[in-house]
């Protein structure tokens, strides 16, 4: 049972046919939008953090019962500084809106306006394979700022959205070029 509303590739219906083009009422261009679904790799890790945050809960309880209640604070802390850290590793990634082009790591956010970016392309380049040191042979999006620096790698095909999924990433590919087109002034 194809649950289609949960996901961004609203492509086709339940049927596998073409669905309505027309837009959803909250597809305004003014809204920051993740232009590709988090991948399999993000959101296993995500959840690996969740299952782990709900042990130290657990044992927090339990540390809480036993009559410590500084070690139960301490627990408690640790599990929702997890948590914090599944949430915000859900929103890593490039999102896009009418008013610029916004890169959301897991530290740091930085938003740059259209009007700052001169262009937006794939590229064959060695990529870092799920941010670790080693890379291989793959394509990136790159972002070139008119400020001239060097350009810096949006996403790859090998990182944890869109590592063995290269539909997914040729159509993120294409809508932030497209994105890119169509607000750069």
């Amino acid at each position: 049972m194809p649950l289609s509303f949960l996901t961004a590739d609203r492509d086709l219906d339940g049927h596998g046919r073409a669905a309505d083009p027309a837009a959803l009422p909250y597809d305004e261009p003014n809204h920051w939008r993740r232009p590709y679904r988090p991948g399999p790799w993000r959101v296993g890790t995500a959840a690996v953090f969740l299952l782990l945050a709900s042990f130290v809960l657990l044992s927090a309880m339990i540390i809480g019962l036993a009559g410590s209640l500084t070690g139960a604070v301490i627990c408690g802390v640790v599990a929702m500084l997890v948590i914090v850290l599944a949430l915000r590793l859900l929103r890593v990634g490039v999102w896009v809106s009418a008013s610029g082009l916004r890169r959301v790591s897991l530290l740091r956010t930085t938003t740059e306006p259209w009007s700052a970016v001169a262009t937006v392309r794939t590229v064959q380049q060695p990529v870092r394979w799920l941010g670790l040191p080693r890379t291989v042979q793959g394509q990136a999006v790159i972002v070139q700022r008119m400020r001239n620096e060097q350009p810096e790698i949006l996403v790859t095909d090998h990182n944890g959205d869109f590592q063995s999924r290269p539909e997914a990433f040729e159509r993120a590919a294409d809508v932030l070029e497209a994105w890119a087109a169509e607000y750069r002034h």
